[in-house]
């Protein structure tokens, strides 16, 4: 028997990040064949993912350009994903999340006449515009997908309103809690930041550069600024995004404190321990809210909403906002008050059990009549 095709598309680090435990379950199931599909929409921050999990693509279509648009990057991916998909035999294409590549792979896919498998399906803000443009990314992809691999009950209940059939539904749990948790302890933290720990400094962990949140930038970057100056006890860390409207706004503003250190994105091997390490993490990050709630780390959200409300629920996550006044008072407090840090660190994880990417094969193999749905699918 011929195994079937199943073609992993992604472009960005934590796509990378949150698909390689798939590849490597799918690769273990019998009678599936995992092709990765790279566009390059992140190249130098791809390029670290894929060497962190020893993942080469098997086709690259090298997008990305300095600078580039929105419009710019759909009118590249889909006609080149539509003509590659073909060349690769695909029968079936795994997408992740809210990307640009993940909607315009989906719809070269749906061109096609491939099936789409959407990992990570059903987070919703509920703001189209919030978070930009990937809630309406992931919503698109959702219409055009066959499976669709929520990882929590509420994002299943999401798809079912949204009139999704039941059946194609599985709840998986995160892939990204597959990830970090294999990552975290493959690489020691940094020797500086680990002789700062020894030496009972605490570390806070930054990131930041959502499009939404760019025209404010710069005043969020000075409000973090003032945390800082609050707190000359703490260590700041912030692994700045290489874009360049990132780097105008942030670096002017938190470049010369001598408590906030800032440096080049890290793979993520070592983003994983120092994450693991840090009192807290401030971010405007999607996954490093999972991440953070899978490691017990307590979360300030550098957004107005999440698509993923169960941290908030749970208590791990806090939302801060983009307002640089409220985030500034929302890290104050939490930085001033151990008993809260120390709730979030004990609150529940509600993002997985680390098993996710075994479900989503399994599911796979289903789907081609490889296997039974066992009764205990959701």
């Amino acid at each position: 028997m011929t195994s079937k095709r199943i073609v992993l598309a992604f472009g960005t680090r934590p796509e990378a990040t949150k698909m390689a435990p798939v590849y490597r379950a799918v690769e273990q199931t019998c009678g599936l064949q995992p092709l990765i599909l790279s566009t390059g929409q992140q190249r130098q921050m791809l390029d670290g993912a894929l060497s962190v999990f020893d993942l080469t693509p098997d086709h690259d279509l090298n997008v990305m350009t300095d600078r580039q648009t929105l419009a710019d990057l759909t009118a590249r991916i889909v006609p080149q994903a539509g003509r590659t998909l073909r060349e690769m035999g695909a029968d079936m294409v795994l997408v992740h999340g809210d990307t640009s590549t993940s909607f315009c792979v989906a719809l070269s896919a749906f061109y096609e006449g491939i099936p789409v498998g959407h990992v990570e399906a059903g987070l919703r803000s509920g703001n189209l515009r919030e978070p930009f443009p990937e809630e309406a990314n992931r919503r698109l992809t959702g219409v055009l997908s066959t499976l669709d691999f929520a990882p929590t009950g509420g994002s299943k209940a999401n798809l079912l309103r949204e009139g999704k059939s039941e059946t194609g539904i599985f709840v998986t749990g995160q892939t990204a809690v597959d990830a970090v948790r294999e990552v975290a302890g493959r690489v020691p933290l940094r020797p500086p930041w680990r002789q700062r720990l020894e030496a009972g400094q605490r570390l806070v962990t930054v990131t930041m550069h959502r499009r939404e949140n760019q025209p404010m930038m710069r005043e969020m970057a000075e409000a973090l600024g003032r945390v800082a100056r609050a707190h000359p006890e703490l260590h700041f860390i912030y692994p700045v995004h290489l874009s360049p409207a990132v780097q105008e706004a942030v670096r002017p503003a938190l470049g010369s404190l001598e408590n906030f250190e800032l440096i080049e994105p890290l793979d993520y091997s070592e983003m994983a321990p120092l994450m693991a390490a840090s009192v807290l993490l401030a971010t405007d990050s999607g996954g490093l809210q999972e991440e953070g709630a899978a490691l017990g780390v307590p979360v300030a959200v550098l957004r107005n909403v999440t698509e993923r409300p169960e941290g908030v629920e749970a208590g791990v996550l806090r939302l801060a906002g983009n307002d640089p006044q409220q985030l500034e008072a929302t890290l104050l407090e939490l930085l001033g008050d151990e008993r809260q840090l120390e709730a979030m660190r004990s609150a529940r994880n509600p993002y997985g059990d680390g098993k996710a990417a075994g479900r989503i094969a399994q599911a796979i193999a289903w789907h081609f009549g490889l296997t039974q749905r066992p009764d205990d699918w959701q």
